[in-house]
């Protein structure tokens, strides 16, 4: 059985873990046979959003206590992760990946990397293990590893800045997956596009295909 880490940062699109790209990347590696294991920042969120009213909250909220809800509560902190122990890694989207993995949101190119997340996707890409990311995860991966194929959808704006980054990128539709088999990235760009979630569900599908696919 492959095991694979995911790695989520709170409970919502708008200040943590996009939850249909988190739980149907979960659906789907528990479909294809695999079985998974859930890490976040023991630390708070950038804010909290109204997702009603897309206000911010006068409220603290930690990622690893909100991402427990996506879990069920079976979440590590991402201090525990051991790339060795794993076949892959996946990074679902979401606003707040944007935010509380690294300053993408408000620095754009600029972005600084919180350097837990930062040394555990370098690990893993050091051990030549698939790390798969969606939505606006790609952006991570393309700021932290350089001289990466990447896809974010087609949005000119996220482009000229993953280029800017050093990635190359590749256009796509929502449930399309763009496989750099040298470097062992696989990106799709779910809710970067006007997806539904029958194409998240596709896109988490695809992508774990993809990644098993080069699993050696």
């Amino acid at each position: 059985m492959k095991k694979f880490a995911v790695f989520l940062c709170g409970c919502g699109s708008m200040d943590g873990s996009e939850i249909h790209e988190a739980v149907m990347t979960l659906l789907a590696i528990s479909r294809h046979g695999c079985s998974y294991t859930i890490f976040a920042l023991d630390h708070d969120q950038y804010h909290v959003i109204n997702h009603l009213t897309q206000e911010e909250m006068s409220e603290v909220r930690n990622m690893k206590i909100e991402s427990a809800r996506i879990a069920r509560g079976d979440v590590l902190s991402l201090t525990d992760y051991r790339p060795e122990d794993f076949d892959g890694l996946l990074l679902p989207g979401g606003f707040g990946a944007a935010k509380n993995w690294f300053t993408y949101a408000f620095d754009g190119v600029k972005a600084k990397v919180n350097p837990i997340v930062a040394q555990s996707i370098r690990e893993t890409h050091a051990l030549r293990h698939p790390i798969g990311a969606l939505c606006i995860a790609p952006v991570l991966l393309a700021k932290v590893l350089k001289n990466i194929t990447i896809t974010v959808g087609s949005d000119p704006n996220t482009i000229a800045n993953v280029e800017k980054m050093g990635a190359h990128h590749v256009n796509t539709m929502e449930t399309e997956v763009v496989v750099d088999k040298e470097n062992m990235i696989f990106t799709t760009p779910c809710y970067m596009l006007p997806a539904t979630i029958a194409d998240i569900a596709d896109s988490a599908n695809n992508l774990i295909e993809s990644m098993l696919d080069h699993i050696q």
